[in-house]
């Protein structure tokens, strides 16, 4: 039987965004682990053991734990590259996969337990080559021999050994770099100074709520932080059919549904479009059954879009997918377009 989700499933420690107290076993923990990440670091600190593919590498990702609104900005990212005239690929390790699972080209079709909720979502909304692949320096050549003359790398900042041109940092414009700690007694994979290496801040705002990003720019010039706003404004049947949108159910009780790093934010976005929320969090990557969607009440059903690809077994006539975009300034395709003319 599946187990329920907690009212804390999916969310971050207390005392990573809070003030709350460090336990001391973390504290330790922490700094074991910023030895072993120095020594990672100084290992590759000459560039001699990467490896690169031979075509620009661009590579996305955040010195935090949990999701920062990566895959948003990659999806934008590889249809801005086919808008251009390249053929992108994805190399992802495809976190939340079978662990038996092998190396493999992903589709729209694929089992999201062989290849990942983010790499089927990648391939579904852009239509690109996508290859998971513990090891991305395998998964950029894969790419680069199935024709693509540009490899852009999902969650690959800390994957030294592949060898990159571009590194673009998400941040989290709500909960940014937390107490400021490494794992476990902070949310940083690495210290915040590794942040300031990458060639783009990209700054997530949340939901647009119908700003326009270009109004916000700001630190754009020079590289500074960009800031990125997730449109939203319909929910998609995933029984096929119509789409409506979100404001048809303003004022209605919906169970809302998010297995993301930070589920608040998904139902933030619903609250603010006054749909009354009902919330469900779950682990990140969670593995959804049919038990998972036992409310209790006939309610309608709201979850993201990585959470919708795993649901497709059991999903009725109650489930939406609620699809996000992000909005960048053009400022910003701008700069990145010309960094990859340059390499």
């Amino acid at each position: 039987m599946t187990a329920k989700p907690s009212r804390d499933a999916g969310q971050a420690p207390r005392y990573w965004y809070q003030d709350a107290p460090v336990p001391l076993h973390a504290r330790l923990l922490s700094g074991l682990y910023g030895r072993v990440i120095a020594l990672r670091r100084w290992l590759y600190r000459d560039g001699r053991r990467s490896r690169h593919p031979g075509v620009p590498v661009i590579v996305v990702g955040n010195i935090t734990a949990g999701g920062t609104g990566k895959t948003p900005l990659t999806i934008a990212l590889v249809q801005r590259l086919r808008e251009q005239g390249f053929t992108p690929g994805v190399a992802s390790r495809g976190h939340g996969r079978d662990a038996a699972a092998q190396a493999r080209w992903v589709d729209a079709d694929t089992d999201p337990r062989l290849g990942g909720d983010e790499p089927l979502l990648i391939a579904a909304r852009t239509g690109v080559r996508v290859r998971v692949d513990r090891d991305r320096v395998a998964a950029a050549m894969a790419l680069v021999e199935a024709g693509c003359d540009v490899v852009v790398c999902d969650d690959g900042l800390q994957h030294y050994r592949l060898a990159r041109d571009i590194e673009i940092e998400v941040i989290d414009g709500r909960r940014r770099y937390g107490n400021g700690r490494l794992l476990p007694a902070g949310p940083l994979r690495e210290p915040v100074e590794r942040a300031a290496r990458c060639d783009f801040h990209v700054l997530n705002m949340g939901d647009a709520a119908g700003s326009d990003p270009g109004a916000e720019a700001g630190e754009g010039a020079g590289f500074g932080q960009w800031p990125m706003r997730l449109r939203c404004g319909q929910a998609i049947p995933l029984l096929g059919g119509r789409p409506r949108p979100l404001t048809a159910f303003a004022g209605q009780r919906v169970h809302a549904v998010a297995g993301i790093g930070d589920p608040e934010r998904f139902f933030a976005m619903l609250r603010g479009l006054g749909i009354a929320v009902v919330p469900h969090a779950f682990a990140d990557h969670h593995d959804y059954q049919a038990a998972d969607f036992e409310f209790g009440s006939r309610l309608p059903v709201l979850m993201t879009e990585k959470d919708a690809v795993k649901c497709a077994a059991f999903r009725t006539e109650l489930h939406y997918s609620v699809p996000v975009d992000a909005a960048l300034p053009e400022a910003f395709w701008v700069a990145l377009t010309e960094r990859i003319a340059a390499r």
